[in-house]
């Protein structure tokens, strides 16, 4: 039988094993150490906090430049304030000394056209009119027995009473209520039972990268993505309009109050935006819970 042999093992070998095991030890110490550090760590701590976004974010409403649109990317730490094409340079460093000392957390772009409400005076071709205006009917909505639709504020404001269409039009009834500036929507009652009044939608929430699509009375389908939400607008004239919808689809005069939905999730409703759909544009639009919520109505689905 073969036997191996056993390797002797010195008086001494232990205690240098020891020393080698607590010098390692020791190192790896002095490496860990800093990991474990608390709050004196310098990553991250030049990055704004909520408090100070939500600070920033109120600043620029307080600015009272007209065109520009504004929401919190609390991903990329900062407040993106889009101008259009009216805010010259002299708005856009109103805007800057608006930021104050939170400048560094302020993304500024430009976009081409506009941001202007939606509705227009009735020529030929419409969905619901009064007034000498015409707008685009959002969703239909119930409330016990009764039906309502949904449009945009802007357009109610004005309108007493409504019609469907131009040639042959067919009353549709009064304006009950309505909201804008600071909200953008409305609620008018049908007290012609002879006008269709089809449902199909269900209740959804916006999200940045959902697919949607929007219809409007003047430039009718068109799709794209919502590229923001918690957005706040003032239009040209003044009126601003906080926690809308944005989306990268282009939208022109008449398609306010027209519906956003994605599938059967109805989204909101057409605010204003750049009006230019030939060359694109960006819209604005009113998410659809504060507005059920607002006048105690229910989407139903046939």
């Amino acid at each position: 039988m073969k036997t191996r042999p056993t390797a002797s093992r010195p008086t001494t070998s232990r205690p240098t094993t020891m020393r080698l095991r607590l010098a390692v030890l020791a190192v790896v110490a002095v490496l860990v150490a800093p990991a474990t550090a608390g709050p004196a760590q310098a990553k991250g701590s030049d990055e704004p906090t909520e408090a100070e976004l939500a600070e920033l974010h109120e600043a620029i409403g307080e600015s009272e430049v007209e065109g520009v649109a504004w929401y919190t990317d609390e991903a990329a730490g900062e407040v993106v304030v889009i101008a259009d094409s009216t805010v010259d340079g002299g708005d856009r460093n109103d805007v800057r000394r608006a930021a104050g000392d939170k400048i560094g957390a302020l993304e500024l772009q430009r976009t081409e056209g506009e941001f202007k409400l939606l509705g227009r005076p009735a020529p030929a071709g419409t969905t619901i009119i009064g007034s000498g205006v015409r707008c685009t009917l959002g969703f239909n909505v119930r409330k016990g027995n009764m039906k309502y639709l949904i449009t945009a504020g802007h357009c109610a404001n004005k309108v007493p009473s409504w019609k469907v269409g131009i040639k042959n039009a067919q009353k549709i009834g009064p304006t009950v209520q309505s909201r804008f500036p600071g909200g953008d929507y409305a609620l008018v009652r049908y007290d012609n039972r002879s006008v269709k009044r089809p449902g199909g939608y269900t209740p959804g929430n916006a999200f940045v990268g959902q697919a949607a699509t929007r219809v409007g009375s003047t430039t009718g389908q068109h799709s794209g993505f919502v590229t923001a939400t918690g957005v706040t607008v003032r239009f040209s004239g003044g009126d601003m309009v906080p926690n809308l919808i944005q989306a990268d689809i282009c939208a022109e005069p008449g398609d306010s109050g027209g519906p956003l939905f994605s599938g059967k999730r109805a989204l909101g409703i057409l605010s204003g935006g750049t009006g230019d759909c030939p060359s694109g544009g960006i819209s604005f639009y009113q998410p659809i819970k504060p507005v059920l919520a607002a006048y105690g109505v229910q989407l139903y689905y046939k």
